[in-house]
This record gives C-alpha cells, sequence and structure tokens, in this order.
C-alpha cells in the first residue's frame, strides 16, 4: 500500500506566495489561485510529465486536474512536443499567418460533422463571446440565453462573479433551467424575435454539485425550439471538447449545432481555442471584427494537429471511459469501505466527486486535502479530468494512494459526527451529517 509523507513540505510555495502578495492582486488570481483550497495544496508547479506533476518543493502528484482541462494525452506529449519544435524553428508569431491555419481548419471540418468553417483564439470566454457576436450578426437580434448558473467564461456578460460588473453588461442575456425545455420556452416566450442565439454545455457545470449531463430529449427539443424561431443553437463544448466525442457532444442523440465553442483540450496544453460553425453563419462570422496578437500562434496549431491525429483515433474515447469508470468504480468501493457515500457524476472522462449528505462540500473538502497530502491532485468543487496518460496501472496508483486518503479522511475531525453510508441508496435516506 503507498505510504508517502502526509505533511509535504511548501517551504519555497510559501515564499512564493509572500512574493506573489505584493505583485499580484490576491496574491494569485484566476480558477487556479490555491488561497481557495487548504494550506496544503501547491499554488506553484515546477514541471510535469504524463499524469505527473511536480511542485517546487519537488512533492509529486498524480494529476486528476489535468491542468483544469487543457492537459489531454498527458503533459509532454512526445508527438506534440515533436510538433511544436518543428514549428517553432520556421516561427511562432510572425507577420502573417502559418499554413498550419489552413490545415487545422481543414482537420476541424473534417473531424466535426456540423462544422463547416473555424475560426481560432485562444481562450475559452474569447470563443464563447464570439458566438454570441456571430449569432446577433447572423439574426440582428439582441438576446442570448443561457442555462442558470452556467459557466461560459471570465467576460463580464459572463463571469459568475459581480465585482466590476454593470447592469448593462447582461442587459440582453436572459436565463432558464438546465435539462428543463418548458422553462426555455417560458423564458423566451414574448421575445421569439429577439433571440439570437440559445447557448448551452453539454453538461451542466455548477460547481457544489453532482454533473447533470444533457438528456436527449432537452437537445432534440432545443434544436427544434431554435428552428422554429429561428435562433442560433451554440454549444459550449470548452469543457468537454475531445473528452466525450471528437465529432461533437451530441451527436449521440443525433442533434447538430449551428456553432461550437472549443478550447481546453484541442492543443494538449498549448493557448489555442476554435469557433466551428455551419455553412449559413460563414457570411457573419466573416462580417464582424474580431482579432488578437497571439490568437495566430503557429505552435498552438501545430500542438493541435498533433492533438487531433490521436483524439481521432477509433479506441481513444473508449480508453478514455475505460480509465474514467476505472477510478470511479474504485473511489466509490473504498468510500464505502470507510463508511462514506461518493458519488461519481459526469461522462467518465469528466468525472465530478461528491458526497452525500455534504451541501456546504466540507467533506469534499476535507477528502481532497487528505488526497494532496497522499500525491493525488484534485478539487473538491470542480470535475476531474482523465486523459491519455491515465493508464490502468496510472490509476491503480492514483487508487493505491486515494485508499489512504479515505483511511485518513475517516478519521479527520471533519468526519466526526459522519453518518455511515454504504450504497447510494441509504444514501438517499441518511441523516444529514453534522456538517449539512
Amino acid at each position: 500500500m503507498f505510504t508517502s509523507t502526509t505533511d509535504p513540505t511548501h517551504t519555497l510555495d510559501q515564499a512564493l506566495r509572500d512574493r506573489a502578495r505584493q505583485v499580484l492582486p490576491g496574491g494569485m488570481y484566476g480558477h487556479m489561485a490555491a488561497r481557495f483550497q487548504a494550506p496544503q495544496f501547491p499554488q506553484f508547479m515546477d514541471h510535469a510529465e504524463g499524469a505527473r506533476i511536480w511542485d517546487v518543493d519537488g512533492n509529486e502528484y498524480l494529476d486528476l486536474m489535468c491542468s483544469w482541462g487543457p492537459i489531454l494525452l498527458g503533459h509532454h506529449n512526445p508527438a506534440v512536443e515533436a510538433a511544436v519544435a518543428e514549428q517553432n524553428q520556421r516561427g511562432d508569431c510572425m507577420s502573417g499567418y502559418s499554413p498550419r491555419m489552413v490545415e487545422l481548419a481543414e482537420r476541424f471540418t473534417d473531424l466535426v460533422p456540423h462544422a463547416d468553417w473555424a475560426m481560432f483564439a485562444k481562450n475559452g470566454t474569447d470563443v464563447t463571446t464570439l458566438l454570441c457576436t456571430i449569432a446577433r450578426a447572423h439574426t440582428g437580434r439582441d438576446m442570448i440565453y443561457v442555462a442558470r448558473g452556467a459557466y461560459h467564461g471570465a467576460a463580464p456578460w459572463c463571469t459568475p462573479h459581480p465585482a466590476g460588473v454593470t447592469a448593462a453588461d447582461r442587459v440582453n442575456l436572459g436565463h432558464f433551467e438546465y435539462n428543463d425545455l418548458d422553462s426555455v420556452r417560458d423564458a423566451i416566450r414574448g421575445n421569439e424575435s429577439r433571440v439570437a442565439a440559445i447557448l448551452v454545455c453539454p453538461i451542466r457545470h455548477d460547481s457544489h454539485r453532482a454533473e447533470e449531463t444533457a438528456t436527449p430529449e432537452f437537445a432534440r427539443g432545443v434544436r427544434q425550439l431554435c428552428d422554429e424561431i429561428g435562433a442560433v443553437l451554440a454549444i459550449d463544448e470548452v469543457r468537454t471538447g475531445f473528452r466525450i466525442d471528437p465529432h461533437g457532444a451530441w451527436e449521440q442523440y443525433g442533434v447538430r449545432p449551428d456553432l461550437t465553442a472549443m478550447s481546453k483540450a484541442i492543443a494538449n496544453g498549448y493557448a489555442l481555442a476554435a469557433v466551428l460553425g455551419a455553412d449559413f453563419l460563414k457570411k457573419a462570422a466573416g462580417s464582424i471584427y474580431t482579432t488578437g496578437s497571439f490568437w495566430f500562434s503557429a505552435n498552438s496549431m501545430a500542438a493541435s494537429l498533433a492533438t487531433i491525429e490521436q483524439v481521432a483515433q477509433p479506441s481513444f474515447i473508449q480508453n478514455l471511459n475505460a480509465a474514467g469508470a476505472r477510478l470511479a468504480a474504485g473511489l466509490t468501493q473504498q468510500a464505502a469501505a470507510q463508511g462514506f457515500a461518493l458519488d461519481v457524476s459526469g461522462p467518465p472522462a469528466l468525472p465530478m466527486l461528491t458526497f452525500a449528505n455534504d451541501p456546504d462540500r466540507a467533506l469534499g473538502a476535507a477528502f481532497a486535502t487528505c488526497a494532496v497530502r497522499r500525491g493525488v491532485f484534485l478539487h473538491h468543487t470542480h470535475n476531474c479530468f482523465i486523459g491519455k496518460a491515465h493508464t490502468p496501472q496510472i490509476i491503480d496508483q492514483i487508487l493505491q494512494r486515494t485508499a489512504v486518503a479515505f483511511e485518513d479522511l475517516a478519521m479527520s475531525p471533519q468526519a466526526e459526527g459522519w453518518t455511515p453510508v454504504a450504497t447510494s441508496q441509504d444514501a438517499d435516506n441518511a441523516k444529514t451529517s453534522k456538517l449539512g
């Protein structure tokens, strides 16, 4: 059984945090800011390889966050790194576009059935915002409808945090309840002629809850509704792209969107985002002005081409799903052995861990702390990510470490008074924990 130190040192990490507080707002900003986690979580990483990351103090972790999604093939994937090195010899940021841009657009339109053209940017927020702009340019309408609580990026129109955001930033944004087609119809009733787009994620990405996947009925119903009112159906696959189905998350339902936003995993850690669109929107997409000094980096596009070569293999998604299922089964069994009811929800390649009777995620935070102290890097309010580097051997190594983490959790103060449950049915009937 794996037995590492339960208190890895963070001396250099703490020194860097002290320096950061002098020169960075809040000491660190963004979704990877460790100040929102327990003190045992490192803030600064030194290097990474495959499924492993090392912090600046030399502590090693098996990485279940995959850099919060971008790492799909493993850190330093040899084929991707070779493609980037070759392109870098030619040039990355040049006074013109690389042929890689055309090649990548061709590859995306070959891979994704609903895509007739592609545009490229750098971040998920770039492309979700572009979806809205293109839809408005095509329809001449102003309203965008999104699921209440859904995360579509960090721009003022969509950020989940209100600081610095004005009412005018959100005036053309409407909301509905996820997976509730009647709610969508109610939300737009009376405004049908103003709806430019309905924007949906394949998975409901709200923090502090289990993941909820769009049902076939909802996906088909939203597609039909958009067709009825002449609105654009836009799908936000920034997080899910290449991990559910490289051809499109709703292909399994026979539903094809008009616009798709992708980022995170499409270049295995190199900064790249894409908008994919249907032919009837090509003129509108060409009519808007959008650009960025670094949006046309040839290195990132070379990385994406090399990534797609591996993603397009027939066994790729099958292997991701198998790894995710192996992890979920192991974690669920380990939790039950210690008297906890753990729910692993979402698609196998994007597993979300939640405990029964844990509304404020206190037990989830305690487990994440135990896991990171035992050398497994995960997060208590965000889904994990499975990648190609999570081989059966790596998954087994992770489970060796989490078995000890669950033992630690059972002995922790956070577990005091916890109602032991061993099955999902027991979890539903269990009394509320003292943590609730």
